[in-house]
This record gives C-alpha cells, sequence and structure tokens, in this order.
C-alpha cells in the first residue's frame, strides 16, 4: 500500500548548511523563521477580531489590556505547542532518547524555525507594548531576550548539535495558557470563582515543575559535559548556561512566588489598582518583575 510522509519543513540534511556563505542559504533560513513570525503575528490579530466580536467586556477595556489580552491568548497557543513538543522528547523512543547530544528529527527542527520565530515575535511585541505604554518588565525582557539568542545560535550555527535539551526546555512554556486563563477570569468579573482558584493552583504547580524542568536540563548538561562541549558552539554554550543559571536562581523562584500570593491575595495583576507598589505616576516609567 501506498504512504505519503508529510514533512512541515526540509529534512536536516536538506537544510543549507550554516557555515556557508552563500547569501541564499541565509536568506532560507531567515525565510523560515520570518514565515513563523508572521504566523504568531496573525494569531494576535486573530484574537483581537474573535474578541472584539464575541466579547463585551473586551470592547469595554483600554487599549494596553486589550494588548495584552490578545498578547496573553498568542503565548499560550505556543505554550500549548511546547508543551506537546516537550512531552515528546522526554517521552517518545526516538533519535533523541539514543542520542540527546546529537539526536536530530524532522519535527525538531520544525520547532527550532517555530520557536526562533516566536521569540522573535514575543520580543517585537512586547517591546512594542513598552514603548506605547511607557512599561517594562525586567524578568520577562531577560527571559526573552535568553531564549531568542538560543533558538536563532540553533537555527543558524548549530547544525551538528542535538535538539533534545532545546525542545525539552520548551516545557518551560507550560504555564502559559493557565495565565492566560487566570487573567481573563479576572477581566471578566470571575476574580474570585472556584474556577479561577483551581486554575491558579493548576498554574502555581506549573511554575513547580518548571522548576523541575531547569534541574533536569542541568543534570543532562553536566552529565553530559564532554558530549555538550563537542557539539554545540561556545557562543551557544555561554548563552544558554548564562540564561538557565538567571532563570534557576532568579526568574523561576520569584515567578513561582509571585503566582502563589496572587492565589491569596486574587491580585488582578499588571493593572490592579490594588497593586499601588506597582503603579507608576502619570508620565513616569514603571519597573516591575511580573509575567
Amino acid at each position: 500500500s501506498n504512504h505519503v510522509t508529510v514533512h512541515f519543513y526540509p529534512h536536516p540534511s536538506d537544510l543549507p548548511p550554516s557555515n556557508s556563505t552563500s547569501q541564499a542559504m541565509l536568506e532560507f533560513r531567515f525565510q523560515l523563521i520570518g514565515l513563523c513570525f508572521g504566523f504568531y503575528a496573525s494569531v494576535l490579530l486573530f484574537f483581537h477580531l474573535l474578541s472584539s466580536t464575541l466579547s463585551h467586556v473586551y470592547n469595554t477595556l483600554q487599549a494596553k489590556q486589550k494588548f495584552y489580552w490578545n498578547h496573553l491568548a498568542t503565548r499560550s497557543v505556543f505554550g500549548i505547542q511546547s508543551l506537546v513538543a516537550g512531552l515528546t522528547a522526554l517521552t517518545w523512543d526516538s533519535e533523541f532518547s539514543r542520542d540527546i547530544m546529537r539526536g536530530q528529527e524532522n519535527w525538531s527542527w520544525s520547532m527550532i524555525f517555530t520557536t526562533a520565530g516566536y521569540f522573535l515575535f514575543e520580543n517585537v511585541a512586547f517591546h512594542t507594548y513598552n514603548l506605547v505604554f511607557r512599561s517594562f518588565d525586567l524578568a520577562l525582557a531577560i527571559h526573552h531576550l535568553y531564549a531568542l539568542s538560543v533558538f536563532f545560535c540553533l537555527a543558524f550555527i548549530s547544525d551538528s548539535g542535538g535538539h533534545y535539551v532545546p525542545v525539552v526546555a520548551l516545557l518551560l512554556e507550560m504555564s502559559t495558557p493557565f495565565i492566560c486563563i487566570s487573567w481573563m477570569l479576572q477581566k471578566v468579573g470571575w476574580g474570585k470563582s472556584q474556577l479561577w482558584k483551581a486554575n491558579q493552583w493548576v498554574m502555581i504547580h506549573t511554575f513547580h515543575i518548571r522548576m523541575v524542568v531547569t534541574y533536569y536540563i542541568w543534570w543532562v548538561c553536566l552529565s553530559h559535559w564532554a558530549a555538550v562541549n563537542n557539539n554545540y558552539p561556545l557562543t551557544l554554550r555561554l548563552i544558554f548556561y548564562i540564561g538557565l543559571t538567571l532563570l534557576t536562581v532568579i526568574i523561576n523562584p520569584f515567578w513561582t512566588y509571585k503566582k502563589t500570593m496572587q492565589l491569596f491575595n486574587s491580585l488582578a495583576w499588571n493593572f490592579d489598582h490594588k497593586m499601588e507598589p506597582f503603579q507608576h505616576e502619570s508620565g513616569k516609567i514603571h519597573i516591575h518583575i511580573s509575567l
């Protein structure tokens, strides 16, 4: 019987080598990333059109709240995709499990370019929001900058390196759907409901799991130290280890604490007048750490 194999992206052997000097080779990879950037920009626009059509509450929000609403929904789409990819890498018997330092698959290349395009979109959207609404979230800026740098390095200068660790690291995005649900429930007036509390509990546990994932990544890298050095370029290793250290020591613990405090205080984070210490006076930029 006949069967058809569908690849969303070319097989790794068909990808133009990143060390090639051909401008066409580089343009090919940039086009793939640009395509993914456009997809997530379209998702944000879709949620705006959908929400403005179906939600009365959405139409009463301020402009910055509407942007944040759509931005959270877009993050959720990527979060679900990342959760599926990360669990697949952890549980399936594949090239990943047989050679975690060099193993690659067709779908993992797809995730590398998709993630690079997503974090390019995320950084553009994030800093556009900062400029327009005069706000800045330091921890999120650091997180997104390092994520963008790591996946661009994987897309352009690490053809031989395995995809197990970066794909498993996508599990760190598992909290985004629950963050989106929490914020939207508060906006529609369900911020004290049992549904909101249940979602908040699940969200807190996802942050605990995020911390376990970071410890696991450290264990994999340290137990394969020589293989990591042989298969990944120095630039990528430096960016990755600095980002992972900040995430492990500072960002993850603080975000976990913050989400736990939101459960007991029922704060509508980012836009609630109850959060006076984090508000800014008119015309002044405020800096806070949140997600």
